[in-house]
């Protein structure tokens, strides 16, 4: 039987740490990151149920909002509205990709978009991070992942991955992506939305 060296266990351990953190800190498009483009159909996986596809019915789910406010999704039927999974506040990846959407606010809401971002953290974590980044559209409180679930997005280690959801007017889902370039997706989404 072998024996684990103290460097193997403590490299295990930031291997770990690594991956965990690759969610949002190495950019898409960079070595083993992943460039933008809507999902394609029929992929699935054993583990997961099969992704969510255009034409799908959004999830009608109820949103726990940073402010304590609630929504329940089907409420916004006749909007479009985006919900964008990203996996830790104030993190360089997922700090890009907000101020991406914050950004480009004004095209968002001059498209008619509604977002929601959504994580694990807790409502004092999403505030600190909008306040910080001066974030014009509300975060989601997903502390038990019912949401993710929801929506066929994975949780590793208890943390999304970063995935966005576009929804029609008719509260069906126009566009996938499940891998997402933080700093293109606004522009990504501003296409699907005015198409």
């Amino acid at each position: 039987m072998m024996r684990r060296t103290p460097l193997a266990s403590t490299l295990g351990v930031a291997l770990a740490a690594l991956a965990l953190a690759a969610g949002c800190n190495e950019p898409a498009g960079a070595p083993g990151g992943a460039a933008e483009k809507p999902a394609e159909t029929g992929a699935s996986s054993a583990a997961q149920p099969a992704a969510l596809k255009p034409g799908d019915a959004a999830p009608d789910v109820t949103l726990t909002l940073h402010d304590g406010k609630e929504v329940k999704l089907s409420s916004l039927q006749g909007k479009q509205v985006l919900v964008y999974f990203y996996p830790k506040d104030d993190t360089p990846g997922c700090t890009v990709q907000a101020k991406g959407l914050r950004d480009g606010w004004a095209d968002l809401q001059g498209a008619g978009l509604d977002v929601y971002g959504v994580s694990t953290q807790d409502a004092q974590s999403h505030q600190a991070f909008i306040q910080k980044y001066e974030l014009p559209f509300p975060l989601v409180v997903d502390a038990d992942g019912a949401v993710a679930r929801a929506f066929h997005v994975p949780l590793r280690n208890d943390v999304a991955t970063r995935q966005s959801f576009l929804i029609g007017k008719d509260g069906k889902i126009k566009q996938v992506w499940l891998e997402v370039d933080p700093k293109e997706h606004t522009a990504a989404i501003l296409a699907a939305a005015k198409s």
